[in-house]
């Protein structure tokens, strides 16, 4: 918790002495902060933590360490270890690719500068000062020329720093989710080493004295340990090694098609959306809880007078467009550039000429947006700049000024301003329109508006008197002054308090609905709400409300609110916000966005994405979020299902080969499979694929829910997309094992050898897997033709080209001559038997698919139908 979290706590702080401009005899942190994941010194452990905390990565770890023993290894000893330190150096960079002060120095802060460290203020160009008058670092200076503070508090102890929270490495659901299954299948990993270790033995006792001939010289394939590990070895490949570096590149495209969205590009300042870390895109399509800064995220910090309801009466209308305009409209159309108003609506002025029965209710109103505020005005020649601590005081200010209300200037104890002589005549005030203006703000409610409503009292001259006696003592204490001054805004704001709390309960009855409700609550009040004693019961009384409205809370409160949900409920959490005190909720949240607007980078910079208009939000989850988490998944279940098609097959081929280890494929045929000739497929997939276009999936937001409740990656699916792959495997295996069991001499005098079996059920699998991409690919593009057709075109190749290199480059004895003894094959009357059995195979594989499929769609008839 920060010792300058409030007034209290900065009370009960220890009494700091600061020395101006000369050396301190405390040691006091410095000014250097840093809300970076990484430093030179945190890169390589912290990275490497992340890297090894993924199950896969773990994994081949442990495989590359096995195969460094002697004489284990089926495969070599660097068949592993090579590919993961080229995905672990590939990763790491991609991560990569993602002023000083000290305590007693007097600092001078010009306008529109961020305060480096928290100050004291000394000496301003135009604001009063006081003991209890304390800048922030973070803020930024307005309103004003300079300032020049003492310093009190730098770098983390400042009060900025102490409401933050370390930057979180953050990881998706989805990946979480694919840690399990890579350790669900290294269970099954293990259980096909045992089972081949135990039937070794068991072949080894049964079939030894008879099959002497084939028995080693040593006695290794006797030893279950020995056997294990060498097992071990063999299906390692059963998790696909290239997953990692897959995700990796397809996430990162997926975040430029982030930020190369025009559709979310701000022309007003030049700001494009930005994806600060593509680790997370796919948790952008699972978003339950949405946590905003209402302030300036919702209203874009820009502020323009509009509407108003006087006595019952609206006012105003957008001259732009014929049909009302939302608060997407209010970020896209540009603001005024001069007097921050697009209120147009000549009647107003006309009832008070005409001397309307409202007319000296539109006085008063007018007069109090003119005269009760803390702008400040400065002159430009003729002209009047205002400066205004918040956008709605200005809106209001100069929304006054358009309709003749000039605020000209202030002094210790009076506003000036300026109107027509009509306006100022005595109009008596007698009608009261509640009803009609409760209405009225919840008519400029829906439509987006920010509202505002505005209330006054009649005192007499004495009463009047004795206030200001009141506030001029106050005004004047050194000790306590903002306390005594609030005491005098108490007595002022007395008269009119009654008659606004029974407004407020007038306004709640008419706008309350059931089963539609809101909670409303403050930052002390929140205190306790979050206390352990009763943290489960505001958090259940929260979920039960349409929304919630938190006011007035510390940044930290902002996180623990993010936290709680966060843990308790267990569902992806999304903050947003645009300024340095929502870094906190930012950070704590499953994904952060901030927004690049008129606060400041703090929160950009510590975000996960960031934008620079709230609406963009819409397409940002919608679009590119449902999208990623689609594309991702069928990217992560085609990889599981491609390799234990391929990898289980060395099981079915132990059974014929008494469990010795013996490979079917030849080795680096093995090692390019995932590399070469099944790799464009989950590319296309995880970057092209898309189940529905972009106008659809905005124009029904219901689809949303199809990827916020993971309805395409759970366990069920990912079982499904198994045991499909275990169908595959048995018939790509056994029918041609079978039909090719029995010695045939071919026309050149070979033999069908393993390595030539091996070859046609190799074939078989990249022309099935490749198919299978087809099947899953509901976008067809041109990427799409070339990874299907053009992958299998490449392995034919390149067992052509392979199969005759031998001895020119010293590599792949074992396949020279595969290629004439297949044309030989083809040649004979192979030809018709080879090509009927692939016709076969591919027929059984594509029938099991479809009936996979069939069976799919119908317990998953939700997700069908929304798709299509």
């Amino acid at each position: 918790m920060s010792r300058a979290t409030s007034v209290g706590d900065q009370l009960e702080a220890p009494a700091r002495i600061i020395y101006l401009n000369q050396s301190h005899l405390n040691k006091f942190c410095d000014n250097r902060i840093s809300t970076a994941k990484y430093s030179v010194l945190t890169f390589l452990p912290r990275f490497l933590y992340e890297q090894i905390r993924r199950a896969a990565n773990a994994f081949f770890l442990f495989i590359a360490l096995l195969q460094q023993i002697p004489d284990v290894s089926p495969t070599g000893r660097y068949t592993t270890l090579v590919p993961l330190i080229i995905i672990l150096t590939i990763a790491g960079i991609k991560e990569i690719v993602e002023d000083y002060v000290a305590v007693g120095d007097i600092v001078k802060v010009l306008n529109g500068q961020y305060l480096p460290a928290d100050m004291v203020l000394f000496s301003s160009s135009s604001v009063a000062l006081g003991p209890d008058q304390i800048l922030l670092r973070g803020t930024q200076l307005r309103n004003t020329q300079w300032v020049f503070g003492v310093v009190v508090y730098t770098g983390h102890d400042t009060k900025l720093m102490q409401n933050s929270t370390k930057a979180p490495l953050k990881r998706s659901n989805v990946e979480k989710v694919t840690n399990v299954q890579i350790l669900v299948l290294f269970g099954i990993l293990l259980v096909m080493a045992l089972v081949s270790s135990v039937g070794a033995l068991f072949w080894n006792g049964s079939h030894g004295g008879k099959s002497w001939y084939i028995k080693k010289m040593d006695t290794s394939s006797d030893n279950f340990g020995y056997n294990l590990l060498t097992f071990i070895i063999l299906y390692n490949n059963l998790i696909p090694i290239s997953l990692l570096v897959t995700l990796e590149v397809v996430k990162y495209t997926q975040a430029l098609f982030i930020n190369w969205d025009t559709d979310m590009y701000y022309i007003g300042n030049d700001t494009p959306a930005m994806a600060r870390t593509s680790n997370l895109n796919e948790e952008l399509g699972q978003v339950k809880y949405l946590f905003s800064d209402k302030t300036g995220t919702l209203t874009c910090n820009i502020m323009n007078f509009k509407k108003c309801s006087i006595a019952g009466v609206t006012y105003g209308h957008f001259p732009e467009l014929a049909r009302e305009q939302s608060s997407d409209d209010f970020c896209r159309i540009a603001p005024c550039p001069s007097d921050s108003c697009d209120f147009n609506d000549p009647r107003l002025l006309k009832n008070i000429e005409d001397q309307h029965p409202t007319a000296p209710c539109i006085q008063e109103f007018l007069t109090l947006l003119a005269v009760c505020h803390t702008v400040v005005p400065e002159k430009d020649g003729d002209e009047i700049i205002y400066q205004a601590s918040s956008p709605d005081e200005a809106a209001l200010v100069k929304g006054a000024k358009r309709l003749g209300f000039v605020f000209t200037g202030r002094t210790p104890y009076s506003v000036i301003i300026e109107a027509d002589n009509v306006i100022f005549e005595r109009l008596s005030k007698d009608s009261k329109y509640m009803e009609e203006t409760l209405c009225h703000l919840e008519y400029f409610a829906t439509e987006g508006l920010r509202t505002l409503c505005v209330a006054y009292a009649d005192l007499s001259e004495n009463e009047y008197e004795e206030w200001l006696k009141v506030y001029q003592e106050a005004s004047l204490k050194l000790k306590d002054r903002a306390q005594r001054l609030e005491e005098c805004y108490e007595i002022i704001e007395k008269a009119t308090r009654a008659a606004i709390t029974q407004h407020c309960t007038d306004l709640g009855n008419l706008l309350g609905k059931e089963n539609d409700i809101a909670l409303i609550i403050d930052g002390h009040t929140l205190k306790y709400a979050l206390s352990f004693e009763v943290r489960r019961s505001f958090l259940d009384l929260a979920l039960s409300c349409k929304a919630v409205i938190c006011c007035r809370v510390s940044p930290l409160q902002k996180s623990e609110i993010v936290d709680v949900v966060k843990k308790r409920v267990k569902a992806i959490t999304l903050a947003i916000g645009d300024g340095a005190n929502d870094v906190g909720m930012i950070q704590t949240a499953h994904v952060g966005v901030g927004i690049s607007g008129n606060e400041g980078m703090q929160a950009t910079n510590n975000s996960d994405y960031a934008i620079a208009q709230f609406s963009y939000l819409e397409k940002l989850l919608l679009v590119h979020g449902a999208w990623s988490y689609n594309r991702v998944t069928k990217c992560i279940l085609y990889c599981f299902y491609k390799n234990v098609v391929l990898y289980i097959i060395e099981l079915w081929f132990a059974f014929v080969n008494g469990f010795s280890g013996q490979i079917l494929f030849e080795r680096w045929c093995i090692g390019l499979y995932n590399v070469i000739f099944t790799a464009l497929p989950p590319f296309t997939l995880g970057i092209f694929e898309r189940s529905c276009t972009q106008e659809s999936m905005l124009r029904f937001p219901q689809l949303y829910k199809i990827t916020q409740n993971a309805e395409g990656f759970n366990t069920k699916v990912f079982w499904g997309h198994c045991i499909n792959a275990l169908v595959h495997s048995l018939i790509l295996f056994w029918v041609p094992i079978k039909l090719l069991e029995h010695d045939t001499p071919l026309a050149n005098g070979h033999a069908i050898d393993y390595l030539f079996v091996g070859n046609i059920v190799y074939t078989y699998v990249v022309v099935t897997v490749c198919l299978k991409a087809g099947l899953e690919t509901t976008a067809w593009t041109k990427f799409s033709h070339l990874a299907v057709w053009g992958s299998m075109l490449t392995w034919l190749v390149f067992f052509g080209v392979y199969s005759t290199i031998w001895p020119t480059i010293p590599i792949a004895p074992d396949m020279k001559g595969q290629v004439s003894t297949v044309n030989h094959v083809c040649l004979s009357i192979m030809f018709v038997h080879m090509w009927v059995n692939q016709l076969s195979v591919s027929v059984a594989v594509k029938f099991s698919q479809g009936c996979c499929h069939l069976l799919a769609s119908k317990l998953n008839s939700r997700w069908t139908n929304s798709s299509s």
